[in-house]
């Protein structure tokens, strides 16, 4: 597979990474060996940038994670994050409990991370969401010091707005920043991918394929599970979903003309804004997986990827992508 560089001292990754949070949160989850193997299918493959966080389970995906790498750490890369109080007790989601990016709270979780990935080293590590309590600035300038004590090798951040990426960048050299980005999420265009340019750093959209709604396998909820977070997001309420449904019947134009699923075209649209862009879909199945990875080799023509830039302009989207709560996390 191709591979991309991130940020000005180039972290080479492969052009399509995996998000694994699917694969035991917020979706439902996956049966252990099933995630194994697909993260296994996914390096055999070439897709070895692995993204993960302590706050996927909480940190039973990291384990999995680790699991999977055992014996090919040297083939990947890895990415995970902090920042969220995570409380002792309860289950998924209920246990996250706002977000902690205390100097001393960053070295835990490193130290957590670092002994359920089973790694000496994690290649990218990220804070996950802004804490508003402590500056970029202290968070940056601990993330350094890991770097220089060799258990972390590079830094990023995640859903940050321009402002709070150029203070990070005067303390230390930002590899990339990782914020929600699709066809149906396109306000990164406004403002903090051309920051990241500015900038050298790298841009890692999660959720490239909608949350898998970009994929056109989803038509209503009857197929999420009973905690599957997608329940209470305002896109995935049945009059949203059957509104936007409306653009994938003419995404589904541009498909049949080049032979292409529509989650290709969805992974090969974001991967033609640069090369400094890394999508990381999500895929607990490695028939997902290997669908996915068939958009590193799609060259759609520039006048289709206008065609597909006029469909989905953020007006004709419905609903919102989080509900307050998720808003008031992300920084402004």
């Amino acid at each position: 597979m191709k591979t991309r560089y991130l940020g000005k001292n180039k972290l080479q990754v492969s052009a399509l990474g995996l998000g694994c949070m699917g694969m035991s949160f917020a979706y439902g989850g996956a049966e252990e060996s099933q995630a194994i193997n697909t993260i296994h299918a996914a390096v055999d493959l070439g897709i070895t940038f692995l993204d993960t966080a302590e706050v996927y389970g909480p940190f039973d995906n990291e384990v999995l994670v680790g699991k999977a790498i055992k014996g090919i750490r040297d083939k990947v890369q890895i990415a995970t994050k902090f920042g969220f109080h995570i409380l002792p007790g309860g289950h998924g989601l209920e246990r996250m409990a706002g977000v902690d990016s205390r100097p001393e709270h960053i070295r835990e979780a490193v130290e957590g991370s670092l002994k359920r990935l089973n790694v000496d080293t994690i290649d990218l590590l990220y804070q996950h969401r802004v804490d508003p309590t402590v500056t970029v600035e202290d968070v940056v300038g601990t993330k350094a010091e890991l770097v220089k004590e060799g258990k972390v090798l590079h830094i990023g951040l995640s859903e940050v707005s321009a402002d709070t990426l150029r203070r990070a960048c005067e303390v230390h050299p930002i590899a990339a920043v990782q914020t929600e980005y699709s066809l149906w999420t396109r306000e990164p265009e406004e403002n903090i991918l051309k920051a990241c340019r500015e900038l050298g750093v790298g841009f890692v959209p999660y959720s490239p394929l909608g949350r898998g709604f970009l994929t056109g396998k989803i038509t209503d909820r009857s197929g999420f599970a009973d905690d599957d977070f997608r329940r209470n997001l305002p896109r995935f309420q049945n009059d949203a979903l059957q509104k936007n449904q409306q653009l994938l019947r003419q995404l589904r134009e541009i498909t049949d003309k080049y032979g292409c699923t529509l989650a290709q075209l969805a992974l090969a649209w974001g991967m033609s804004k640069g090369d400094d862009i890394v999508p990381i879909p999500g895929a607990r199945k490695i028939a997902h997986m290997r669908d996915n990875a068939g958009a590193v080799s799609l060259d759609i023509s520039d006048a289709d990827i206008k065609a597909i830039d006029l469909i989905f302009t953020p007006d004709h989207v419905h609903g919102l992508r989080y509900n307050q709560d998720d808003f008031n996390l992300i920084d402004k």
